[in-house]
């Protein structure tokens, strides 16, 4: 594609607007004087055809630089909207795809619906006192929950349960320790 530097700088811009207001200017001149009868100066007929011809290719390039911009600029928004719409369509995928996750490793684990309940707040980073209150219950019932599914899940704590679901998100379903060491030894 062809490109026009002109259109593309804001100095650029200034200029074909200021040679717009030119060529404007000329032919308004032009159309005034003639309309209201003002009196002017004449000046040569050759004069007047260089005036002329130079006011209508500026108003043609100011016309053909802004219809290119006009496309450039659709062009451009278009492409946003899709690339929006595709980071979109990925967020739920990916979405999704954690839901699943979280589903299949807590029927692994074989948790309660309130464990599950308290699980996912856990995994959002609140703290007991949020989830009792979220849940209706006792900081107590919450705390004994938690130890419940980290005995479940096999860690010793929020941070390592974390971890379990983060290293499924980078490294595959099918990761696991072993195969990480493997990896980072490679």
């Amino acid at each position: 594609m062809r490109r026009f530097p002109l259109s593309r700088s804001p100095l650029g811009l200034v200029v074909l607007v200021l040679a717009q207001l030119v060529c404007l200017a000329v032919f308004s001149w032009d159309l005034l004087t003639s309309l209201l009868r003002i009196p002017v100066r004449p000046m040569a007929w050759e004069l007047r055809e260089l005036m002329d011809m130079g006011a209508t290719l500026g108003l043609m390039a100011g016309f053909v630089l802004g219809a290119v911009t006009l496309w450039r600029v659709v062009r451009e928004r278009n492409h946003a909207e899709a690339a929006r719409d595709r980071a979109e369509t990925q967020l739920r995928r990916a979405s999704t795809a954690f839901r699943s996750l979280l589903d299949e490793r807590f029927g692994e684990w074989e948790l309660t619906p309130a464990e599950r309940d308290v699980a996912l707040f856990a995994l959002k980073g609140m703290s007991l006192a949020e989830i009792a209150a979220l849940r209706d219950t006792t900081e107590g019932t919450v705390k004994t929950q938690t130890n419940a599914i980290y005995r479940k899940a096999g860690v010793t704590g929020r941070p390592q349960f974390l971890s379990l679901f983060i290293e499924d998100l980078l490294l595959g379903a099918e990761a696991t320790p072993s195969v990480m060491l493997q990896d980072v030894a490679a």
